[in-house]
């Protein structure tokens, strides 16, 4: 296991080492997936947090809690549910012997996964974004701090509508990537199938690969991955590409720039290397802006997609290329 160096930040290098330790150790419960976790990953190691958007049963539950298991981090769970309260996920202040006293809700926690949060109401929802983007919450008219690191993982059902309730954009935009399981292969599904054979639970199996002191340094190291003033270009243009193009009816904003910035350097650490790369942030720009921007819908109907459109903007906005 990984442990903290001490006041110095630790190496680069060791990124490396903690990216195998870690899917190693998830793979124990997740079969497959390695493109998921790694998004994560970067969500995690970019102090942002994660949108799961798939349909029933490809293992979103199960990515997060082995996730979660691996780091050695506290996890909590909130069930998106139309009578969810906002105190259900924050706590509230009960009387105690003539005393209020407060009880924390699920999301004092590290990881905090929000199952089906489209079916939580706009009020309970709402409750979240202060968390997200703050790092705290405030109950009763007190400000309360969140752990650190922070993570909220929310999953969502993309073919069920009766009952749900849309994230607004405003949610949306706090979500640094979002990421998308897909069914597994055949021979993935029958390693899936065969998982509980023995009998032993497949989380069980999973091992904590980092402790939290050194989780934060690494946080630390890839904050300070360097980006060239090209490659700043590179993020803002394609950000900036994304208000321009006539099939979209919403483009991304700025904080979109934040995102594919930070997100861009998480990868690069995850590469192997201090410096970011404008294939880096080619490679995270669909999970960083794809929950962003809006299809126009008269476009739409006449077969534009977004997928398409994203990968127009890759191809349209020119590519830097730094001197010799």
């Amino acid at each position: 296991m990984i442990a903290a160096a001490g006041p110095r930040p630790l190496a680069p290098a060791l990124l490396g080492r903690f990216w195998r330790d870690l899917q190693a150790s998830v793979a124990e419960a997740v079969v497959g997936d390695a493109a998921s976790l790694r998004l994560l990953t970067v969500a995690l190691l970019a102090d942002g947090h994660a949108l799961i958007e798939d349909v029933p049963g490809v293992g979103k539950t199960l990515l997060a809690r082995a996730f979660a298991r691996s780091l050695g981090l506290d996890f909590g769970r909130v069930q998106g549910t139309p009578d969810l309260l906002p105190t259900d996920v924050t706590g509230a202040s009960v009387l105690e012997g003539g005393r209020l006293r407060f009880v924390q809700g699920p999301i004092f926690t590290n990881v905090l996964l929000v199952d089906e949060i489209n079916r939580a109401t706009p009020r309970t929802q709402s409750a979240l974004l202060e968390a997200m983007q703050e790092r705290q919450v405030s109950v009763d008219g007190e400000t309360r701090p969140l752990g650190d690191p922070f993570l909220v993982v929310a999953t969502q059902n993309p073919v069920e509508l009766e009952g749900t309730f849309s994230l607004p954009e405003a949610q949306l935009d706090r979500f640094l990537v979002q990421i998308g399981l897909g069914y597994p292969g055949r021979d993935e599904e029958r390693r899936i199938a065969r998982r509980y054979r023995g009998g032993v639970e497949p989380l069980e199996r999973v091992e904590c690969v980092i402790d939290r002191e050194a989780l934060l340094e690494l946080r630390q190291v890839v904050s300070e991955i360097h980006v060239s003033e090209l490659v700043e270009g590179y993020v803002v243009d394609v950000v900036r590409a994304t208000r321009e193009h006539p099939d979209l009816r919403l483009g991304a904003s700025p904080r979109a720039s934040v995102a594919l910035y930070r997100a861009s350097q998480a990868w690069a650490a995850l590469e192997g290397r201090g410096f970011v790369l404008p294939d880096d942030v080619a490679a995270v720009a669909r999970a960083v802006l794809g929950h962003r921007v809006k299809l126009d819908v008269d476009r739409q109907l006449r077969g534009a997609s977004l997928q398409r459109v994203l990968d127009e903007l890759l191809g349209r906005v020119p590519v830097p290329v730094e001197p010799a």
